[in-house]
């Protein structure tokens, strides 16, 4: 790439901010364009805005300079062109999407009328900085919020709202919390501490609709309760919807490249478009949709240095550790929800999580478990090689797993995995 090519980078989240600066660092500045008003923050922590933990400033993310604010609605490949919603044109060199992706809203009944295409009033998603200082607006001590889903943001929503004050119910339609991330013992320490919040806690159960009442004038609907599909109704005041997310794909997809859920990039990040990258939670590589904050940056930093002119830079993968910090501190428990055993509503509670935790047929498997100290470690190795693992409560051991982990040579033979499991364990070891 020549030093006057120009990149746009459509996308001002993590991925976005992380090219941006990473490009500048280098010599070779890029247009970044994104389209919410705030300045680029880290989407994983606006659970600990939401909880009051951090003021929204402080998880903003340098990006090398103020994106420019517009709302793409279109590429034109020919003229390779970017298309803002207000008409104003922006031309490219080379383009770059990072578009993330948007919650998942689920069909539920009476949330969407054809009349009123807009959430309910009191029925938030949970993704932007907008939709976290929206719900934070609303909260006040005692007020009743039901959370939909158990995975990764759902704990984390239902933690932030118990610390907040409210009286939460958490309803997940899967049989155990965080089912993708963390074993049925893991999930378990994990239901304990919300339940030491206060928080009730419903799995394997699902959600039929929601009941919202429309004003006097038929205007502005609002919330009134969660029907479950057994029938039984769950008053409430607030509902976050968490239920997952979905690669942002439309404008690749208008523009004629190659879609399968995620838009589809090689080893250098190209689409089937040369001149056009994706990085990020819109980007399938390898089949894979990550949907991860350490991919997405790998990805932003392999790119930036193969714009930059290093044209040997390739992304090969990440092999990524889901990490995750429960606070503990929090109001005066709500009856009749009182600390659970083992976990109450003092001390944080930390977890980590990589690879597959749940062991096949002829695996070798490690567990060590503390209920004195709410503590839970368990690793799984497949033909010598250490394939997953589960940490609750002290991650001291997170890093030297987590190194064995992503190596490729084989364990040694004279019993490692006790002195990885237990390495730095009173150490408080590194957050990785």
């Amino acid at each position: 790439m020549t030093s006057n090519a120009r990149v746009v980078v459509i996308g001002a989240g993590l991925a976005g901010a992380r090219l941006a600066r990473r490009l500048g660092e280098l010599g070779r500045p890029a247009l970044l364009v994104g389209e919410e008003r705030h300045r680029p923050y880290n989407r994983v922590l606006l659970a600990e805005v939401l909880a009051g933990r951090y003021p929204p400033e402080v998880i903003g993310v340098p990006s090398g300079g103020a994106p420019t604010r517009a709302r793409v609605i279109g590429i034109d490949r020919r003229t390779r062109t970017v298309r803002c919603a207000d008409g104003t044109p922006i031309p490219y060199d080379t383009l770059v999407l990072a578009t993330g992706s948007n919650p998942v809203l689920p069909p539920l009944r009476g949330l969407f009328t054809g009349a009123a295409p807009e959430l309910p009033d009191g029925v938030h998603a949970f993704r932007t900085m907008d939709d976290c200082l929206g719900l934070s607006r609303t909260l006040r001590p005692g007020v009743r919020a039901v959370v939909i889903g158990g995975g990764l943001l759902g704990v984390s929503a239902a933690r932030a709202l118990a610390v907040r004050g409210a009286r939460v119910v958490l309803v997940q339609q899967a049989e155990r919390l965080m089912e993708r991330h963390l074993d049925p013992g893991a999930s378990a320490l994990v239901r304990c501490h919300l339940t030491g919040l206060g928080v009730e806690v419903h799995t394997e159960c699902r959600v039929r609709g929601v009941r919202v009442a429309a004003g006097a004038d038929g205007g502005a609907r609002t919330v009134e309760a969660v029907e479950l599909a057994d029938g039984y109704a769950l008053d409430t005041d607030l509902v976050v919807l968490a239920c997952g997310v979905q690669p942002r794909v439309g404008l690749a997809e208008d523009a004629g490249l190659a879609v399968r859920q995620g838009v589809l990039v090689d080893d250098a990040l190209r689409t089937s478009d040369p001149r056009i990258h994706a990085i990020g939670d819109c980007a399938r590589h390898d089949g894979t949709l990550y949907g991860l904050a350490a991919p997405a940056l790998e990805q932003a930093d392999t790119l930036a240095r193969l714009l930059a002119g290093d044209g040997t830079a390739r992304y090969m993968g990440t092999r990524a550790l889901t990490r995750l910090t429960l606070t503990g501190e929090a109001p005066a428990p709500v009856p009749p929800f009182g600390p659970g055993p083992g976990l109450g509503a003092g001390p944080d509670l930390d977890l980590a999580a990589f690879g597959d935790p749940v062991p096949l047929p002829g695996d070798d498997v490690v567990q060590l478990t503390d209920a004195t100290r709410g503590t839970y470690r368990k690793v799984v190795v497949r033909a010598d090689r250490l394939v997953g693992g589960v940490l609750v409560g002290e991650l001291g051991s997170v890093g030297a797993l987590a190194r064995a982990w992503e190596g490729t040579e084989p364990l040694p033979e004279e019993g490692p995995l006790l002195h990885l499991l237990t390495h730095g364990t009173h150490e408080g070891g590194p957050h990785d």
